[in-house]
C-alpha cells in the first residue's frame, strides 16, 4: 500500500533550524513532484514548497529565503531545511506527492509531523 512516512519535526526555538524528510513506498503512478504543506490550529492548510521530478522548485512567500525543498526523484524521496524558524511557522508539517492521470490531478499524504517554534 502507499506509505508517505515523515519525520523531523520537533520543538525549537526561534531562529533555530529543523530538517524534515519524506520517505515513500508503494506509490502506483509516475509523479509530477513531491510538496510539504503545512496546518496551523484553525487555520486552512497551505502550500509550502514544491519541487518537481525535474528539480524546480517553488516557495510560499512566507518561507523563501529560509526553507530549501530537496528531493530524490528515484527514491522518491523529500525533504525540508527549515531555517531562521519563526513561531508562526508553528503548524502540522504534511509531505504530499501529486500528478495527474488523463488530465485528473491526483495527491498521496503523509500522516504529519508537528513543527513547534517557541519564541
Amino acid at each position: 500500500q502507499v506509505q508517505l512516512v515523515e519525520s523531523g519535526g520537533g520543538l525549537v526555538q526561534a531562529g533555530g533550524s529543523l530538517r524534515l524528510s519524506c520517505a515513500t513506498s508503494g506509490i502506483p503512478l509516475t509523479p509530477n513532484g513531491m510538496a510539504w504543506y503545512r496546518q496551523a490550529p484553525g487555520k486552512q492548510r497551505e502550500l509550502v514548497a514544491t519541487i518537481s521530478t525535474s528539480g524546480t522548485t517553488t516557495y510560499a512567500d512566507s518561507v523563501k529565503g529560509r526553507f530549501t525543498i530537496s528531493g530524490d526523484g528515484a527514491k522518491r524521496t523529500v525533504q525540508l531545511q527549515m531555517d531562521s524558524l519563526k513561531p508562526e511557522d508553528t503548524a502540522v508539517y504534511y509531505c504530499n506527492v501529486y500528478g495527474s492521470l488523463l488530465s485528473t490531478p491526483w495527491h498521496y499524504w503523509g500522516q504529519g509531523t508537528q513543527v513547534t517554534v517557541s519564541s
